[in-house]
């Protein structure tokens, strides 16, 4: 019966197909019927009448206070614990669904000519103007722009679901001292088990008495004579940096903070490197495009609708691209489900095969505050992604993508770590 419950939780931690209210009432019912055998082992009880004994757990009280407190926190646990792993799961497939993108052609032209036409006018030596790079790459990368805010109203979600994690919500400190309760529920339940009996047994009937002989086998057979005790395990090791649920959640939280901007400061990002452009100091030694001289056009902003005014990059700001927006919906959704598991309300994910496009039938939101028609996809295995466009020079884009791989990595690291102990 114990390990059934420890299954189902488990279950309901992996795959979610798990009601867990109704699974622990099932179980403190469960609890009930054996420990009424126990405690009245003159008795003869068909399954029946255990059944009629079960109905009476939520009007009885016989645990105690025990099980409403349990539910209350097991119920807030897992549902924060389950969430934030399956946020750093969407964050993984977010970033390598966007990294699979393409440049569009308008892109690979606006780059080649920042990296390659220096070396028409022999000016092997001299790199791309700052600002004219920080251009070029905002017109590349313009839908990428478009994730920003979403993103960012994302990692806040799942930086709050972290605090819950390290607070109250705290799955280790839930389930660390659950033999203790169930110990102190039976406790409470063997204490009281004259009134529970009396008032059963006016509900259900009188049952009838076994014989004597097998009653008293059924009593030596029980060894009901001592008491359950409190068991009081021997105190874990404390240290300055906790549990490792602890250790774990201080370490994501910091690399959330990093991740935060990270879309729209990626232009810059790159353009700061030194092999893709010179800083600004040498303002009259770089290309601007046309020759080695200062550039005179003022940086767009980042956004889609920004770069009509893009004297870089001819960007259609009225066609964005559909995996971008696909993508946005992903982090609405599950920024909508971060903020209902830091409420400590259950959070409902419907899982279907992996897909790139993550479109699928059913939502699973809630108030209302996404399309029916979209379905968010937590896998945990990314499928390969398609091969960047190879006309685009390998010294242009390592750098961004070698950004994006990084992150890409840190959120499948922590996410594997997922383990039951």
């Amino acid at each position: 019966m114990f390990k059934d419950l420890f299954v189902e939780l488990k279950r309901y931690y992996t795959d979610g197909n798990v009601n867990l209210e109704e699974m622990l009432n099932d179980f403190w019912a469960r609890l009930l019927e054996r420990m009424f055998r126990l405690v009245n082992p003159q008795y003869h009880f068909s399954d029946e009448y255990l059944e009629c004994v079960s109905k009476y757990t939520e009007q009885l009280k016989p645990f105690g206070d025990v099980p409403r407190k349990l539910k209350l926190q097991v119920t807030r646990a897992f549902v924060a614990a389950r969430t934030f792993a399956q946020g750093l799961a969407a964050a993984r497939d977010v970033i390598g669904r966007v990294s699979a993108v393409n440049p569009t052609p308008q892109g690979v032209h606006a780059l080649l000519k920042m990296m390659y036409c220096p070396y028409c006018r022999g000016l092997v030596a001299v790199k791309p103007c700052y600002n004219y790079c920080f251009n070029v790459m905002r017109g590349c990368l313009a839908n990428q722009g478009e994730l920003d805010t979403e993103w960012n109203n994302f990692i806040d979600s799942m930086l709050m679901v972290a605090e819950r994690l390290e607070g109250p919500f705290n799955i280790e400190s839930v389930m660390d001292p659950i033999d203790v309760k169930i110990s102190d529920a039976i406790m409470n339940m063997q204490e009281n088990s004259l009134q529970v009996s009396q008032k059963v047994f006016q509900g259900c009937g009188q049952p009838k008495m076994l014989v004597q002989s097998r009653a008293s086998r059924s009593i030596s057979e029980s060894s009901f004579s001592a008491r359950f005790r409190p068991y009081n395990p021997e105190e874990r090791p404390t240290t300055a940096a906790g549990t490792s649920l602890d250790r774990l959640v201080t370490d994501v939280k910091e690399k959330l903070k990093q991740a935060k901007k990270f879309w729209s400061s990626l232009p810059g990002n790159i353009c700061n490197d030194e092999k893709m452009a010179a800083d600004n100091v040498n303002e009259e030694e770089c290309w601007n495009g046309s020759n080695k001289s200062r550039y005179i056009f003022a940086v767009t902003a980042n956004g889609l609708a920004n770069q009509a005014n893009n004297p870089e990059v001819q960007v259609d700001t009225l066609k964005p691209d559909l995996m971008i927006r696909q993508q946005i919906m992903t982090l609405r959704i599950m920024t909508s489900k971060m903020k209902n598991a830091y409420n400590g309300n259950d959070v409902d994910f419907i899982d279907i095969s992996d897909d790139a496009s993550g479109e699928g039938s059913g939502s699973g939101c809630e108030l209302q505050q996404c399309s029916p028609e979209f379905v968010f996809n937590a896998t945990e295995v990314i499928r390969d992604t398609k091969k960047a466009d190879k006309e685009l020079d390998d010294s242009a884009t390592n750098v961004g993508l070698s950004e994006a791989a990084l992150l890409l990595s840190v959120f499948s690291f922590l996410a594997v770590q997922r383990q039951w102990r």
